[in-house]
């Protein structure tokens, strides 16, 4: 019985929650270093200001600035 508990659990969780992105946090990485030509320091799901998903990839510039640059999960586009 535990073990069909576990299964179900775990094809409800699986069916529950779609892939989050297309593009993966390694490719959202290298479109954020493209656009900024800077060293991706860290990189995070989070939000844009229409409450869509987006990658925030935080960008050490060649100059020193911190940038934050944003990745559309769907299409890879930085922004």
């Amino acid at each position: 019985m535990r073990m069909l508990t576990t299964l179900l659990c775990a094809l409800v969780l699986g069916a529950a929650n779609p892939a989050w992105a297309d593009v993966s946090r390694e490719e959202a990485a290298t479109a954020a270093a493209r656009f900024s030509g800077g060293r991706v320091l860290a990189v995070e799901r989070g939000v844009d200001r229409d409450n869509r998903p987006v990658w925030r990839v935080k960008v050490l510039t060649g100059s020193g600035d911190l940038k934050v640059v944003l990745v559309d999960p769907a299409t890879g586009r930085a922004y």
